[in-house]
């Protein structure tokens, strides 16, 4: 490993850069509050909570957000800019990096615990005295959706805290930074972009718009602090950070205009607090993107040519650290702004679905009805890209790839886009047999084309191999995957199986499917939940890549048959069932279209009891044509053995029938 900088630190403290920013974004959060508090409560008709709530709560969410930001990005440098010592522990960046970590963790959990209260004498318009009385909570917490919201960030702070406290090997944090990646999700799914018209499309890019400012303030932040430290490797961690900042400008920048779009007509965007508001902070992006060009044009390029040389990038880098913090700052006080009220009254369907279904589901709707999903829309298109650069990658290197691996996988693609932005997923949530065919498609077509088109393999020939004492590279994260005790784990036929066909009877047989259907969050978790346990089960079934369990071919094919009578029960109790699951939502979304719920859960039964039939003929294929070469590899192979040894095996076998033979004819004279 690279000996470390000795080089004199430079003279600006992180520390007090890291205090000037949170001053920065709970100053900027509470004076935009307060000019928005008397819009907000006049829009809601409620009485001034008081001046601990009104300057409390964007003062305690800034410190919170500011928090979670630095855990996030500390966990980010240990995981991905930082190598881990040989044995796999954590080195010393790597550790002091966590210890950070859990300290903003902390911090991240405190605030949000001390925001349910504040939230609630926010919403209610009661003092906060008020609402600290602890039989108050305890009964509205679960009532207002952002409280709620709250006491779930909470809880996924304090896990988050507890394992950057206790991890010491490497191979952990990046379960973690999806952790603190997670612990953003209930704030983005909560507030303005969960109500109203067009709220999937904006919670889903509010989701990605945090996400990537997460990523961005909390990377440059721990490289910061990284590089005042003399750590090692840090022009090569730079370099990394830079990449990562790129993306995620790009990301806040797309997913900023969908958002504001969807909330903030363009006649507002100069009349209203709002439309100021969404202005200040696309200049304070523009602003920061300049300063990211800056960093990639002056400060890397001095770190790459001397890498002892880091004053230039530590300027720049204060710099853009206090602008992030007045962004978040900026951020807080547009969450706490009441968008523009007008234009017609939204329908039912509209405020529980986020658009309109005017028309009854049919093969029309389903083919014209288009309606990109940010989620899994954007996931087709990426997934397509990166497969495609991995294929040219290797041919420009001389290497071949199988076409038909590359067809399957895009596919694949075509039809994860297909199902989730097409009318068939525009539907899923207003009609059961619409949402069984998305079912369907997402967890039994996807992840065959998916599983074929062998990415595991394509990768680990693509991506090239990190050099020794660099920190690891995707190469290596996704070589430590594979080799980990949860690969093994998920990938066991038992497992596979259960959650490939014991999801069935719990989500829809059990309840569970009630609870969730009113949810836009909980929708793509369950797609998500389809997509991932169809493909663990096909690739132990007819996987090509690499996997950390190797099966013969007759026991995969068992594991496929054994899997058909479960699947197509299933569909026969849905179709002989008289109860109708999740009845009350589907009421509540008033479709006269869909008057005849049982009728259409016995289609939705139908389809799940007859949709195996295709995906099954693809798996047979697969499975002979994967039998037959591994017959030929085992027979070429036999024939190598024998040109080397000139047939000793089948000479032995020949010795041993002769043998046999001989003592037969002794016992017979005998």
């Amino acid at each position: 490993m690279a000996s470390q900088d000795t080089s004199t630190p430079p003279t600006q403290c992180p520390g007090g850069v890291l205090l000037a920013a949170g001053v920065v974004a709970a100053v900027v959060a509470a004076a935009l509050a307060a000019l928005s508090t008397t819009e907000a409560l006049s829009l809601l008709g409620l009485p001034d909570p008081g001046v601990l709530t009104t300057y409390g709560l964007p003062i305690v969410r800034a410190v919170g957000e500011t928090s979670a930001v630095l855990a996030i990005g500390c966990i980010l440098l240990a995981a991905f800019f930082v190598p881990p010592q040989r044995s796999g522990v954590l080195s010393v960046d790597g550790y002091r990096a966590m210890r950070v970590a859990a300290v903003a963790a902390t911090v991240w959990c405190i605030s949000a615990l001390l925001l349910v209260p504040l939230t609630l004498s926010d919403t209610s318009g009661q003092p906060l005295k008020d609402a600290l009385d602890p039989a108050l909570m305890w009964d509205l917490v679960g009532e207002v959706e952002v409280t709620r919201a709250w006491a779930w960030t909470a809880g996924l702070a304090f896990l988050l805290a507890v394992g950057c406290r206790v991890v010491l090997r490497w191979h952990w944090t990046p379960a973690l930074l999806a952790l603190g990646l997670l612990t953003l999700v209930p704030l983005g799914l909560s507030g303005h972009s969960s109500a109203g018209g067009s709220h999937d499309v904006a919670a889903n890019s509010l989701v990605f718009h945090l996400v990537a400012a997460s990523l961005w303030a909390g990377g440059l932040v721990a490289v910061l602090l990284h590089g005042y430290h003399r750590g090692e490797l840090a022009d090569l961690a730079v370099r990394r950070f830079s990449k990562v900042a790129l993306v995620c400008f790009g990301v806040m920048a797309v997913t900023g205009v969908i958002n504001a779009s969807v909330r903030l007509p363009l006649s507002d965007l100069f009349t209203t607090t709002y439309g100021v508001l969404v202005l200040a902070k696309a200049v304070a992006l523009l602003a920061l993107g300049v300063l990211g060009y800056l960093q990639r044009r002056h400060a890397v390029a001095a770190l790459q040519a001397d890498p002892t040389n880091r004053a230039p990038f530590l300027r720049l880098a204060a710099i853009e650290v206090v602008l992030l913090a007045a962004t978040v700052g900026l951020a807080i006080g547009l969450s706490r702004t009441p968008p523009p009220q007008g234009g017609a009254v939204p329908t039912v369907s509209e405020v529980a679905l986020g658009y309109n279904l005017p028309n009854p589901f049919s093969v029309q709707e389903m083919l014209t009805g288009w309606r990109f999903d940010l989620v899994y829309g954007t996931a087709a298109l990426v997934l397509a890209g990166m497969y495609v650069w991995g294929v040219v990658r290797l041919r420009r290197r001389g290497d071949a790839w199988p076409v038909g691996r590359t067809v399957a996988w895009l596919l694949g693609c075509v039809a994860l886009l297909f199902v989730s932005s097409s009318g068939l997923g525009k539907y899923a949530m207003a009609s059961f047999s619409a949402h069984m065919s998305a079912h369907m498609v997402f967890s039994m077509l996807v992840p065959v084309l998916l599983v074929l088109g062998g990415p595991v393999t394509l990768a680990l020939r693509a991506l090239p191999t990190s050099p020794a004492g660099a920190p690891p590279g995707p190469r290596e994260w996704l070589l430590t995957a594979l080799h980990s005790r949860f690969s093994r784990i998920i990938t066991h036929p038992v497992f596979a199986l259960l959650m490939f066909v014991g999801s069935f009877y719990a989500l829809y047989l059990g309840g569970l499917f009630d609870v969730l259907v009113p949810y836009h969050s909980a929708h793509v978790a369950m797609n998500a939940h389809f997509l991932i346990s169809g493909y663990l089960f096909y690739w132990v079934a007819i996987g090509i890549d690499p996997a950390p369990r190797k099966l013969p071919s007759v026991a995969k094919l068992g594991m496929v048959f054994a899997a058909l009578p479960f699947h197509a029960f299933f569909g026969v109790i849905l179709m002989g069932s008289s109860t109708i699951v999740a009845a009350a939502h589907y009421r509540t979304l008033g479709l006269t279209w869909n008057s005849d719920l049982l009728g259409d859960q016995r289609l939705g039964g139908g389809i799940a009891w007859s949709a195996g039939e295709v995906p099954l003929m693809l798996v047979m294929v697969a499975l002979l044509v994967q039998w037959s070469r591994e017959d030929s590899r085992t027979a070429k192979r036999v024939d190598r053995v024998a040109d080397r040894d000139d047939d000793a095996e089948l000479e032995a076998h020949n010795n041993m029938f002769a043998e046999l033979r001989r003592r037969d004819q002794e016992q017979q004279l005998h």
